[in-house]
């Protein structure tokens, strides 16, 4: 044994790795004390100090003392109870400290290194925010960490609030004791992790707090309470399940979370770190989890026969970390300042705008009479009644609210959905809401009038009937056939009505991928394209507008950037997800060649009944090239790995599992802040469909109601925009638009950039933010030339028309006025003249 832990020594020097060496992992032998009748660890410094700087004379003393004394959970099993936990705590206390005082009376002056004690700690935050909750946070780390901690690095007894709680249960050191325990550590060795920090962590411990995996809070804890001591992480990391193979893509990103929390509290708190070390090297048993769970950076198949060492992908992770020394800021995502085009759409999204269609007073036409003696209330006089005038737009007080606010914003466009299922209730002409055609005839006009370009979709699903009219949900929805021609004939009418003030249409808004059988989808795309054709031929000549459809299109990224398989399922969600729909409209007139494999396949092994329909050659032509524009929403980007680690998240289907980067900014309801991923995205249509003209349509975040806490949607917006304008710039993506989601928290709560409180909108933070970037067209800097646009012509017909003729209205205006002064100087002097003849 010594001669092999003399050969490894040495090895690791001659590499350069530096040995921190534990002499007591739990597995003490009763027959080396036997035959040498000495100290053990005499014997290794002896043997080994010329070699290993870093000493640890335990590792992990409460889970000894604890589960090996007391609860029997592990070796040498002995159920013991508290007291005797105790009463072995106790000596392991004075075990370590004989330990360190032997080297540092006879090693240390010629061996020149460092002794500590590895201890393991959970993190624990209270349930509420109350003295006694946090009270009861600090007893759980006392009992767990301060039980070796404070005798050790503060002054060689127990925490005070294990000795009033648990009276004689806990043994006493004498002064002499104390004075031989205080101060035997060189360095504070943190152990932290699932299996010693957390499963191994007995409930009542937690004293009904909450556990955390915050790594970052306990060593702040432990640099505020053990007098700021040197630390040197000595074991951390999670686990994976014993499935897991080599794209261990959840220990990733916990590996990431932990060093990245390591780094913060080096450079924000102050903590002195000076090592980390991953545990562990490799796949093996793990205690009283044997071999279910994983926690290797290489991989062992424990049923082979040479139990061959693989290198997983954390691997090749913590490998570039190491070289990189940590989290350097890469230039990708670094802010860039510039301009976006002159006339960059600058929008903001509505679900559904609010209709109010309450008549005005004016609208009625009966006779009213004050009742000023008795009840001083109007009464009608019955049989009386004036003449009814026709409907004007001043008749709906909601409009004017509405434009106020979307001129207060600065935005160029709105982008809103008309809600079928109103318009024609029962799904054809034969009903037609005329009252809310007319007040979208009037807000739509509303916003011409005052230069804001209407952005309209014709459909947009919802959760209550997929917002179709009652008669088409009933009868299969998109799945019947005869849902295409109805949605069309709703077109033609929505054309006809409101087409001379909508230039901008969306004929479907976010299709959800999610909810759609193929089937559906095959008509839904024929739908929108016969509708596109529609207007076409018979409106965009006449109404100049253009036409297309809006895709919900969220970023996949591979969840191991290393992984080939990764990388290919990545792949096949984004033609699940967005190519679907959009090979046939922007690509070949069909669906992905990958998906017909894929489904193919599955179809083939599983016996799965999932058929992707055929178009005919005259349908791909139809629906091949009907857009005038690439309109996206984008919110978020997913990870997704091939290997299944969690059932919850995994879709067998498709078979792909969704991991979460727990380092990625989240919102409250969990959605990934990932600005780079809006430009992935941009540069991927790009590269599938050409230089297309783009407009995303709709991006946001959900937030804290509180305007205190709207600085993640202020972060939001200033990064997603400024990686848009990166796919412009530095990309030349054909990007000709941008549009926030959404407009207010009244129709979509928690997203708005005005608040809605007690009938009051109130701007927030985020809205002013916006409005700052669109004045400015973007981030400009200081050497940033400056970006001279002509002058927009006006989208008010009315307005086109006296700009286009001033010369000839000047002209006019002269012969009028000039008509109106003879005609004055005529009558003034044919008026003396009578009066001298008089």
């Amino acid at each position: 044994g010594l001669a092999h832990y003399r050969r490894l020594l040495g090895r690791l020097q001659e590499l350069g790795i530096e040995p921190v060496v534990t002499l007591y992992h739990w597995d003490l032998p009763q027959g080396l004390q036997d035959t040498y009748g000495g100290d053990y660890a005499e014997l290794c410094f002896r043997h080994f100090g010329g070699q290993v700087r870093y000493w640890l004379t335990m590792d992990n003393p409460y889970v000894v003392a604890w589960h090996g004394y007391g609860t029997g959970r592990l070796p040498p099993s002995v159920r013991g109870g508290p007291r005797l936990a105790y009463q072995a705590a106790h000596h392991l206390l004075q075990a370590h400290a004989k330990v360190w005082h032997l080297y540092n009376d006879h090693f240390r002056p010629a061996q020149r290194g460092k002794v500590s004690i590895a201890l393991s700690s959970h993190w624990i935050k209270p349930q509420r925010m109350t003295e006694k909750n946090i009270q009861e946070c600090k007893k759980s780390l006392d009992f767990v960490l301060g039980w070796f901690a404070k005798p050790i690095f503060i002054d060689g007894d127990y925490p005070e609030s294990m000795k009033s709680n648990l009276s004689s249960l806990l043994p006493e050191f004498s002064e002499a004791e104390k004075k031989y325990i205080k101060g035997t550590a060189d360095f504070f060795a943190l152990s932290f992790g699932a299996t010693l920090s957390f499963q191994l962590l007995d409930s009542h411990m937690k004293f009904q707090q909450l556990e955390s995996i915050s790594l970052r809070q306990l060593l702040y804890w432990i640099s505020s309470e053990y007098n700021n001591p040197q630390i040197f992480i000595v074991e951390n990391s999670w686990f994976v399940s014993g499935s897991t193979k080599r794209d261990d893509a959840k220990y990733i990103y916990y590996l990431k979370k932990f060093i990245m929390e390591t780094l913060k509290a080096i450079r924000y708190d102050g903590v002195n770190v000076f090592g980390y070390t991953v545990w562990s090297l490799l796949d093996g048993f793990e205690w009283h989890r044997g071999y279910s769970i994983r926690r290797g950076l290489f991989y062992i198949d424990f049923q082979s026969h040479d139990k061959k060492l693989v290198p997983k992908s954390s691997v090749l992770f913590y490998q570039k970390l190491m070289e990189k020394n940590g989290f350097p800021p890469l230039p990708e995502n670094q802010p860039i300042e510039g301009f976006f085009p002159c006339g960059f759409a600058w929008g903001i999204v509505d679900n559904y705008i609010q209709v109010d269609t309450t008549p005005t007073q004016f609208l009625d036409s009966n006779v009213y009479v004050w009742d000023i003696h008795q009840t001083k209330k109007l009464i009608k006089v019955d049989g009386v009644f004036t003449s009814k005038r026709k409907r004007h737009c001043v008749d709906f007080a909601a409009i004017r609210l509405q434009i106020s606010l979307l001129q207060e914003m600065h935005v160029t466009h709105f982008h809103f959905s008309l809600k079928w299922s109103l318009i024609l209730p029962f799904g054809n002409l034969s009903l037609i809401n005329h009252t809310l055609i007319h007040y979208y005839q009037c807000f739509a006009s509303e916003l011409v009038r005052v230069n804001i370009t209407p952005v309209v979709a014709l459909w947009q699903p919802m959760a209550e009937n997929q917002e179709l009219p009652v008669s088409l949900a009933k009868y299969g929805a998109w799945e019947n056939p005869e849902t295409v021609q109805a949605f069309v004939e709703y077109a033609k009418f929505c054309f006809t009505s409101l087409g001379d003030h909508i230039k901008f249409w969306i004929t479907m808004n976010e299709p959800s991928v999610k909810n759609l059988t193929y089937t559906a989808g095959h008509n839904l795309l024929k739908a929108h394209a016969k509708a596109w054709h529609l207007y076409d031929k018979e409106f965009r000549r006449s109404q100049k507008g253009k036409i297309s459809i809006a895709l919900q299109a969220d970023w996949v990224e591979p969840a191991c950037p290393f992984s080939r398989n990764d990388q290919e399922v990545a792949d096949r969600i984004l033609e699940f997800d967005i190519g679907w729909l959009a090979e046939p409209i922007f690509g070949n007139g069909d669906y992905p060649q990958g998906m017909r494999v894929w489904l193919h396949r599955r179809n083939s092994v599983d016996l799965y009944n999932f058929h992707l329909p055929y178009f005919s050659e005259d349908e791909k032509k139809l629906i091949q090239g009907s857009f005038d524009f690439f309109a996206l929403s984008h919110y978020t980007t997913t990870l997704v790995g091939w290997e299944k680690e969690d059932a919850l998240k995994y879709d067998h289907y498709l078979e792909v599992q969704m991991i979460n980067d727990i380092t990625w900014l989240h919102s409250p309801s969990r959605a990934a802040v990932v600005p780079w991923g809006l430009r992935k995205l941009l540069k991927w249509v790009k590269s599938k469909y050409g230089d297309v003209p783009i407009y995303v349509v709709a991006n946001g975040i959900d937030d804290d109601q509180n305007m205190v806490h709207d600085k993640l949607r202020v972060y939001y917006i200033q990064n997603y925009i400024n990686e848009a304008l990166k796919a412009y710039t530095l990309d030349n993506v054909n990007l000709q638009g941008y549009f926030v989601y959404s407009f207010n928290d009244k129709t979509a709560p928690k997203y708005g950039l005005y608040s809605y409180i007690a009938n009051q909108y109130e701007p927030k933070p985020s809205m002013k933010h916006y409005r700052e970037i669109i004045d400015k067209n973007g981030f400009p800097g200081p050497e940033t030339p400056e970006l001279l646009c002509p002058e927009e012509t006006t989208l008010c017909p009315e307005c086109h028309f006296f700009r286009t003729r001033k010369s000839l209205l000047a002209f006019i205006s002269f012969i009028f006025v000039a008509f109106i002064v003879t005609i004055f100087f005529i009558t003034y002097y044919s008026k003396r003249a009578e009066r001298r003849y008089k």
